[in-house]
This record gives structure tokens, C-alpha cells and sequence, in this order.
């Protein structure tokens, strides 16, 4: 069976989703493979924020094997690693839980971490895996979204912002270095109740 091939690779102008585009639950053996995207995206999104030595420390086996240890034995509640799959192939992942914001209620979710591989954008994974959080936290009870975002990752913040999520003035200096270094991160909220009325009763 022949298919029509786009030598450009670039699927912007198919309609609809990707039929071999889909977003499951992590298992161990996805950890390499997690642990892969986090590496390419994280070494990115730090490469003007972290010096060289700790971006260098952003290496695909020390990020998979925290998470091989993390979905061989996850902490209680609502914890979740969601998968965003082209066939087969893992090109992105969102990690999921209750928010740990001291001024978060019992029914805030957090997205901890959201990464799309370079090769992968504009192909609808982001949404995916954001849509795919959202439904589960509001399965479990949450009807509050948060997220952090490095304040110098527009690209993220530019996604995040039309996908519905907003700043709510939140932000925090995270140590990411041991001699003191910081970056900046600022929060992004948004109400995922299913009647989407944020002001209703």
C-alpha cells in the first residue's frame, strides 16, 4: 500500500489530528525515552540560565532513571506521566500532580513538567498532552490548573497563554545551581471546571 509522502516532513497543513498521534499513560520502559526529551528540552530552556557545568548535569540516563524509579513506585494521590506518542515513538511528555503551592487549595492540580521534542512542534503533541492533563486532574477532583514557567521561555508562556492558562502575579526564584545561581519562574493558572464559568457558582 502506497501512501502520498510530504518530503518536508512538516504536518501544519494536514487536516485534523495525525491519525498515529496520541497521548497514554507512561510505563517503565518509556523512561529512556522520557528521559531523552527532557534532556534535548531542558538543556534549551536553561542554556542562558544555568552555567555550563549544570547543563551539562541535564543528561537523558540520570533523567530516566528517576523517572523508572517514580513510575516503579509512584507517590501517593494523583501522580501521572503522560506519554504524547508519534506511532510508536515518544516526542513529548507532561508530568501531573496536585499542586504543592503553599497557597493552593485541595483541588489545584499542577502540571510539573510539559516538553514537546524540537522535532516534533507545531504537530498538535503540546495540546495533547495538555488536554489529556486536564481531563485527568478534573477527573480526580481538581477544578484548579497550575504551572510554572521559566520567565525567560516565551515559547512555552506564548503556548500556555493560548491554550487558556493566564498569570496570576505568582513567581518564585528556584536554585539551580550549588553556587547560589537562580532563575526565575512566574505561575500560570486557569479554572477547568467543566462548565468553564470561572466566576459562576
Amino acid at each position: 500500500m502506497s501512501h502520498p509522502h510530504d518530503h518536508s516532513h512538516q504536518h501544519d497543513q494536514t487536516p485534523g489530528p495525525l491519525a498515529d498521534a496520541s497521548v497514554r499513560t507512561a510505563r517503565e520502559t518509556d523512561a529512556p525515552a522520557v528521559g531523552f526529551v527532557q534532556a534535548v528540552v531542558w538543556r534549551e530552556a536553561y542554556a542562558d540560565v544555568v552555567p555550563a557545568e549544570v547543563l551539562e548535569a541535564f543528561e537523558p540516563n540520570a533523567f530516566a532513571s528517576a523517572w523508572r524509579q517514580s513510575l516503579a513506585s509512584p507517590p501517593q494521590g494523583v501522580y501521572r506521566l503522560l506519554a504524547a506518542c508519534a506511532g510508536d515513538q515518544v516526542v513529548g511528555f507532561a508530568s501531573i500532580g496536585p499542586s504543592q503551592d503553599p497557597d493552593a487549595g485541595g483541588a489545584t492540580g499542577e502540571v510539573s513538567a510539559l516538553a514537546v521534542h524540537p522535532q516534533a512542534r507545531r504537530a498538535g503533541h503540546g495540546s495533547r498532552l495538555l488536554n489529556a492533563a486536564v481531563d485527568t486532574l478534573r477527573g480526580a477532583g481538581a477544578d484548579t490548573l497550575h504551572t510554572w514557567v521559566l520567565a525567560t521561555d516565551e515559547a512555552t508562556r506564548a503556548f500556555l497563554s493560548a491554550s487558556g492558562l493566564h498569570p496570576d502575579g505568582a513567581f518564585r526564584d528556584r536554585v539551580v545551581s550549588p553556587e547560589g545561581d537562580t532563575a526565575r519562574e512566574v505561575r500560570l493558572v486557569a479554572d477547568i471546571r467543566p462548565d468553564g464559568e470561572p466566576d459562576g457558582p
